[in-house]
């Protein structure tokens, strides 16, 4: 198992992010801590990455690795095979890349992504 080292101490808040991405029902706040972009993600209900963020990527499914924890809310994620998870409140997760996902409910769900953040939401230009 790969060791992730950090080399210094640092704090930032999600409240005064360094960056925002904001396409349709989709919020992106991200904060860079020593060489580490953590993003913060709230999709509004009636959220679908085929729908809200694949207009701005331009591909045909998700093709980003995902490592988070569902802070609230639900999340359905379906692969290209036809696998399928869902995540819920107090959740950890892993998705490989080839999917798609929609938020379950009324309830918007709210996840704190460790891997890919930084490029999540953000147009190939």
């Amino acid at each position: 198992m790969t060791t992730n080292v950090v080399a210094q101490l640092a704090v930032k808040s999600h409240n005064s992010p360094d960056e925002q991405r904001r396409p349709d029902k989709t919020e992106v706040d991200l904060v860079s801590v020593d060489a580490y972009t953590i993003g913060r993600f709230k999709f509004e209900p009636g959220w679908r990455w085929s729908e809200c963020i694949k207009p701005v990527v331009k591909t045909e499914s998700c093709q980003l690795s995902h490592v988070g924890f569902c802070v609230s809310g639900k999340l359905t994620v379906q692969t290209a095979d036809g696998n399928q998870i869902n995540i819920a409140a107090h959740d950890s997760y892993s998705i490989p890349p080839g999917h798609d996902a929609w938020v379950e409910g009324d309830e918007p769900f709210t996840g704190v992504e460790f891997v890919s953040a930084a490029v999540f939401a953000k147009s190939p230009e």
